[in-house]
């Protein structure tokens, strides 16, 4: 499977002030739902052609019609249940713990199902609609449906063992994709920040209080991934996203790719690794010979979290390291993340946002022109 593009995005976008206070009005009930998507559609408009003028060769709206990056899907999976939480894996990394991000936790409330309709289909094909320019769909992975509430996340009198639970889960993916499809979408990030947290002892630890056996599900979340695109179409790109946590500039955990990798990077049946290389928490390139030779890989380079321009010359030099364990022409280059996976977004300003990926553009340009 070919890269579908050099230069690549991991998918939400700084969100205009027009999109923030209609989001607002909307959690008021000041805002109906179509009149919220009345001033996302404006937006995104806007939005496409912006993308297009930096050179990146994929498009996404920006998750503009979300106010967290998995908040565009979960959430309209039958059964599902959401509420609020007390701790946040943000809390370490910030100087004022009440600013700390809280997600919100899922749980099962009845059997999962898929609604029939592709529930990304809409906003997919708006986009699709306004550029002739790849377009991407990104949604969260499956174990979102699990990790952040642990065992309490299924409700035990409607899934009374574990593998019916991820039958249902898995068989709401393979619906959603062929519906896609259905659509003409070609290309789906699956967005996973729970992989991370197995590159971290600290993370780890807390695995095993819960009564969890940190190795055993990890391999449940794999094998959850692929039945997941077992049945994706073979045009059909996936790729997968392992992040750190992003949220206002904070990450929620660390640890290089090489605690997981023997485990994660052969047996993960996607087209597409968007790892995260952006600062030493990141650890080196060296996981990445695991990766199989059919697997492109997209190295998040260039920070989303931090304003300042990374040099070119430097983004080169990484590029050549990586090249060390894989061949160039399995390789691209993006943001290390997403410039806002909740509303509110990074601490930079949507100027310093489109430099960055015009940078990432005249980098994948410039490199493999050579």
């Amino acid at each position: 499977m070919t890269l579908v593009n050099r230069a690549d995005q991991v998918g939400s976008l700084l969100r205009p002030p027009s999109v923030t206070q209609a989001w607002k009005s909307f959690a008021r009930g000041e805002l109906d739902e179509a009149a919220r998507r009345s001033v996302e559609d404006d937006a995104i408009r806007v939005l496409v052609r912006q993308q297009e003028e930096t050179g990146i060769g994929v498009i996404t709206d920006g998750e503009f019609r979300r106010d967290v990056w998995w908040s565009g899907f979960i959430p309209y999976v039958e059964g599902i249940e959401l509420f609020e939480a007390t701790q946040s894996p943000f809390a370490g990394n910030v100087a004022e713990k009440v600013d700390a991000y809280i997600p919100k936790l899922v749980r099962t409330a009845q059997p999962l199902g898929h609604p029939g309709d592709a529930i990304m289909g809409n906003n997919y094909n708006f986009v699709a609609d306004l550029t002739n320019r790849a377009t991407k769909v990104t949604i969260p992975a499956p174990s979102r449906f699990h990790f952040q509430y642990g065992v309490n996340a299924i409700d035990e009198s409607i899934y009374p063992n574990r593998e019916q639970f991820w039958d249902d889960v898995t068989q709401v993916y393979r619906s959603e994709i062929v519906g896609l499809e259905n659509l003409g979408c070609n290309f789906i990030q699956i967005d996973d920040p729970i992989l991370s947290f197995f590159c971290d002892p600290t993370a780890t630890a807390k695995m095993r209080s819960d009564g969890e056996n940190p190795e055993n599900l990890l391999k449940e979340y794999i094998d959850a991934t692929n039945a997941a695109v077992s049945e994706r179409a073979s045009s059909t790109t996936v790729g997968l996203h392992i992040c750190r946590g992003n949220a206002r500039s904070t990450w929620a955990v660390s640890g290089g790719y090489a605690a997981i990798a023997e485990q994660v990077f052969p047996h993960l049946d996607v087209d597409v690794f968007f790892l995260e290389f952006d600062d030493e928490r990141s650890g080196d390139f060296e996981p990445l010979k695991l990766i199989p030779a059919s697997t492109s890989i997209v190295l998040g380079l260039v920070t989303s979290k931090r304003p300042e321009l990374e040099s070119p010359d430097l983004l080169k030099r990484r590029l050549d390291q990586a090249t060390q364990y894989v061949d160039p022409s399995r390789l691209g280059i993006s943001p290390q993340c997403g410039f806002a996976s909740i509303l509110e977004g990074n601490l930079l300003t949507e100027e310093d946002q489109w430099a960055k990926l015009r940078l990432v553009s005249e980098v994948a340009e410039d490199y493999w022109a050579n």
